[in-house]
């Protein structure tokens, strides 16, 4: 009984002790009973004289309760719910409903009167119209499939064109959840507005009605923007000027400096109407980024419109030039960051050309005149037009035009990037080269119309004309090249290329050695670097000066000497020893080897290289996967095809990131940012005739990567390959054309560089900017992945490599008879150095 009591007394206060010490012996031994009735008794006493529990241990002992268990958890349950309710909608459905999708537009409201009031924003005139016509915006989207998303419409302008009439310029919003972006894609908005219009077209007419407004469903563009272009532009910047030209001929002084603030800033210019703007830049100095950080973009409207650009200016300009608009309206976006930057420039109202001309030629064809391009030498706009009627002295004669820097071709399927022109009923397409061509036409009375046809602004061009007689083109002497060219019939074959396209150097048969003979040496054979003759007379004297040619190596001073591979050499050939300056290329030191060379990893038909071998070989990546190679050139610079940043994102440099001193995918030594990329301006994306493009980099890399990273030398223009040359391509390029996975270690393939005629046996017209290389069993060879990388020959003597080639482009990987094509880089040297210099 102790023993209970004491357990009793641990589980009560002091007033429950007393009263168990009060009760009778007797009440107690009747429950002693068994060992049930005693927990029984014990816990019923424990309930009866527990104190009731207060505040948190009452709310306690209620909330347990069974009854009230269930909703409890019921509570908890809806209080869970409506907290992720809120955090989903704060977090994503709002986020979702306030994205924002921009667009800004062009029309034309035709039939309606402009009045000089509209170009003042705040004015009655423009609030009035404006009211007016974002009224008739709003209720084409507010009844579309749209009309849930769509926001509101801006009218941002008003300005009048040369077709009269008054042209609105506008922005639209629509509130856009993510998951329904595609419902206001750009060809959807614009193709809401047009069908509204086209519903009320009559009569052929391109106006339509919209609730009584005539509207020009030609006129009618609509791009998508970025929410920045809205926000810089709206009403309300701080940074955007406007100025008008109002006479003719008037120049209007147009400067900006960084100093005034503004990273963005814009200029809007109207002219008076019926005329066009003609913007000229004197200079623009900025820090060249591809339009990344310093920038002026030139819109043929007074919107930030992507189908609107005039031009884009990314690379500073000492060399004064000038565009024209296609109207009276133009805007200026400046991008400059913080330094010493500047444009100086003006801008003026011209009247638009009748471009038109009645030509009469002379009998001598040695006499010629001159045609120019529409607005010359302004760029040419978007949209021109010229014809020149010629009329020659007799029926015996036909028209010459010879361009400077521009060829015309037959038309095939594809429409004219630069230039339509129509000779006589029959379409040719222009396109700019660099050389000169000539165009005959077998006419004597020919008409010649020529229109725009590229969407920006395009380089301006002039071409001499003269008569010639149509049955003997060239005088007998001399030699008609397909360029259109006469050329001296002794020069043909002589390993210069004097057509500008080889076709004076193609089909040639292999020249005699006249080694002995009183006849001179054929120049393909002197002062090459190898002993033809064996009495050596091919390779004496090839220090010594003489005239200058393609095939002549040329020092410094302007003097050109015989010797072809004169450049890093290790002999001073040249007087002001320019040869053997800038020599510190090519020269490749092993480190260690990886693996062995089995050819179980190939680049077609490759081995695996060791590291150091190629020091120059890069490893181009594009959003962090391989996209295509490159080479070394120097400190900054890196060398590789103009394809691989062809498109319009390629060619951001931000994208793109360059692994140097690299053996296996995921080892550089160094990787670095691309600042710019340069391609070169004849670029053609369906010929890939000029494939070639630098690439500038942030910063150089360090010094202490050598010998792992090193530049390849660059061939002169003279430079020579010959069969004793060791010619070697390398990448991480697929080892065939039905393989997916790509080699991890750097591979190299020995290739042999074909004879220009046996190229063009096998691709047909491959131009004199291109070389073939490979084996004719096609067993190795370039491939995807490899586009850009080195083609690199080594002379005689394991002397120093030099980039020959380029990959750029061939029939499949590895085909028979089916060599790989590689731009010709010796026909690039003089303009790899005006950028790199």
């Amino acid at each position: 009984m102790g023993t209970e009591r004491e357990a009793n007394g641990k589980t009560s206060g002091g007033d429950d002790a007393s009263q168990l010490e009060a009760a009778s012996i007797a009440d107690v031994s009747v429950e002693v009973a068994t060992v049930d009735h005693t927990l029984r008794k014990i816990c019923r006493k424990c309930r009866k004289t527990r104190r009731k529990p207060k505040g948190l241990k009452w709310l306690q002992a209620r909330l347990l309760s069974i009854p009230h268990l269930a909703v409890i958890i019921a509570a908890v349950v809806c209080v869970v719910v409506i907290i992720m309710w809120s955090l989903l909608w704060v977090f994503i459905f709002r986020r979702e409903s306030n994205s924002g999708a921009y667009f800004a537009g062009v029309f034309r409201v035709a039939n309606v009167e402009f009045i000089p009031e509209y170009r003042q924003a705040e004015s009655h005139e423009f609030v009035s119209m404006a009211n007016k016509i974002q009224h008739v915006v709003s209720n084409v989207y507010k009844v579309s499939s749209v009309a849930r998303l769509y926001k509101q419409a801006v009218i941002s302008d008003l300005s009048n064109n040369n077709k009269g009439g008054v042209l609105v310029h506008f922005w639209m919003v629509f509130v856009v959840p993510r998951l329904k972006s595609p419902a206001v894609c750009e060809e959807c908005v614009e193709a809401i507005f047009r069908d509204s219009v086209h519903t009320s077209l009559m009569n052929r007419s391109s106006v339509g009605y919209l609730l009584g407004l005539p509207v020009d469903i030609d006129s009618i563009l609509i791009n998508a923007v970025q929410r920045s272009d809205y926000s810089s532009y709206g009403a309300g910047s701080q940074c955007v000027d406007k100025l008008y030209a109002n006479l003719p001929g008037l120049s209007v002084p147009l400067n900006v400096f960084s100093s005034w603030g503004g990273v963005n800033c814009h200029v809007k210019l109207t002219a008076v109407p019926g005329s066009m703007i003609r913007l000229t830049v004197t200079s623009f100095l900025i820090e060249p980024s591809d339009c990344v950080s310093d920038a002026l973009t030139v819109y043929d409207a007074l919107l930030p419109m992507r189908g609107r650009i005039l031009h884009r200016m990314c690379e500073p300009v000492s060399n004064s030039f000038s565009l024209v608009s296609t109207s009276n309206v133009m805007l200026l976006s400046f991008r400059m960051t913080s330094g010493n930057k500047s444009f100086r420039g003006h801008f003026e109202a011209i009247v638009k050309e009748m471009c038109m001309s009645q030509i009469e030629t002379q009998l001598e064809p040695g006499i010629t005149g001159q045609i120019y391009s529409p607005f010359h030498p302004s760029l040419l706009p978007p949209q021109c037009f010229c014809t020149w009627k010629f009329e020659t002295p007799n029926s015996a004669l036909g028209v010459a035009l010879q361009f400077e820097n521009y060829v015309l071709k037959p038309k095939e399927v594809k429409g004219c990037e630069h230039g339509w022109w129509k000779v006589n009923e029959i379409i040719f397409c222009g396109s700019y080269v660099g050389h000169h061509t000539v165009f005959r036409i077998a006419d004597h009375s020919p008409e010649v119309e020529f229109r725009c046809s590229s969407r920006n602004s395009a380089q301006p061009f002039q071409a001499s004309y003269s008569s010639y007689n149509i049955s003997q083109p060239c005088l007998q002497s001399h030699f008609l090249c397909s360029t259109g060219l006469c050329v001296e019939k002794s020069r043909r074959c002589d390993g210069l290329d004097d057509c500008q396209d080889e076709s004076d150097e193609v089909f040639c048969s292999r020249p005699t050695k006249n080694c002995g003979g009183n006849s001179p040496l054929h120049p393909l054979f002197v002062c090459n670097g190898e002993t033809d003759c064996t009495n050596g007379i091919d390779e004496i004297n090839c220090t010594q000066e003489t005239t200058c040619s393609a095939i002549r190596y040329q020092c410094n001073s302007g003097s050109c000497i015989l010797k072809k591979n004169a450049k890093c050499d290790g002999v001073l050939d040249c007087q002001d020893h320019s040869d053997e300056a800038d020599c510190a290329c090519g020269r490749p030191s092993l480190v260690k080897s990886i693996g062995s060379s089995t050819g179980q990893e190939r680049i077609v038909g490759g081995d695996n290289s060791v590291e150091g071998e190629w020091p120059w070989q890069v490893s181009l990546h594009f959003s962090g996967n391989l996209y295509c190679g490159a080479s070394v050139l120097s400190s900054d610079w890196l060398i590789s095809a103009a394809h691989c940043f062809s498109k319009e994102r390629l060619s951001d440099p931000r994208y793109w990131s360059a692994h140097l001193g690299m053996l296996t995918q995921g080892s550089a030594k160094h990787v670095a940012e691309i600042q710019r990329i340069v391609v070169h301006e004849y670029y053609n994306a369906y010929t890939f005739d000029y494939d070639i493009a630098l690439l500038q980099l942030k910063k150089p890399w360090p010094p202490s990567l050598s010998p792992l990273v090193q530049p390849v030398c660059l061939p002169p223009s003279s430079h020579t390959v010959t069969d004793s040359h060791r010619c070697i391509v390398t990448g991480w390029g697929y080892r065939s054309e039905e393989d997916k996975v790509l080699p991890s270690v750097l591979q190299k393939a020995e290739v042999s560089l074909l004879s220009q005629t046996d190229c063009k046996k096998s691709y047909g017209p491959v131009s004199s900017r291109m070389l073939c290389a490979g084996v004719p069993s096609g067993e190795r060879d370039a491939c995807r992945g490899d586009s850009g990388g080195p083609l690199s020959c080594q002379g005689p003597g394991g002397g120093r490599w030099f980039l020959i080639g380029i990959v750029s482009w061939g029939a499949g990987c590895g085909r028979p008879n089916l060599p790989g094509v590689y731009t010709r880089v010796n026909k690039f040297t003089s303009w790899i150095y005006s950028h790199i210099s």
